[in-house]
């Protein structure tokens, strides 16, 4: 399987609770995902197998809202295709909660920089009515509306280990 692109989504709610949605997108030309998903103990293991090495990959990173370190976990993996049996998908739910308070919170992320095999794009939404203050993402971004973040990143682009996203919140 070839890695194509990936989307990353973070729906930022005002308790505190972050849920991220990741798409990772794939060329499989020996269709090797068609087989699997065939077969349900196959499926099943398949799925357990990527679910715990995302897991442990989410594990290595350091996040921290406001200051205190918090554990995303994966809560839910599928597989499924894109138009295609050669055009694969895992996708995975991950849910972290903070404390947020009100005025600025800050989103951190320590992990080990790498080189990104594939483009990907990431999406930020904030509350209504909050606003994102400050970015340090280590690539251009954009806001859009003062509480939505997008950026991307393209193959071979170093990633730089560390990311902090401030917002300002109203009555958390």
């Amino acid at each position: 399987m070839i890695p194509v692109y990936a989307h990353g989504f973070f729906n930022v709610c005002r308790d505190g609770t972050i849920v991220q949605h990741i798409i990772f997108n794939y060329v499989d030309p020996g269709r090797r995902y068609s087989q699997i998903i065939k077969d349900p103990e196959k499926l099943e293991k398949e799925l357990q197998v990527v679910s715990s090495n995302m897991q442990k990959f989410l594990d290595s990173e350091e996040v921290l809202i406001n200051g205190a370190r918090v554990y995303p976990k994966v809560i839910a993996t599928w597989i499924g295709f894109s138009g295609s049996e050669e055009r694969p998908y895992i996708e995975f739910l991950i849910v972290f909660k903070g404390e947020f308070r009100e005025g600025i919170n800050t989103y951190e992320d320590r992990y080990e920089p790498d080189i990104a095999e594939y483009d990907y794009c990431v999406t930020w939404v904030f509350p209504q009515g909050s606003r994102i203050v400050d970015v340090d993402v280590g690539f251009e971004y954009e806001i859009i509306g003062g509480n939505v973040l997008r950026f991307n990143v393209l193959e071979g682009s170093e990633t730089p280990g560390y990311e902090k996203i401030s917002f300002y919140l109203e009555n958390p």
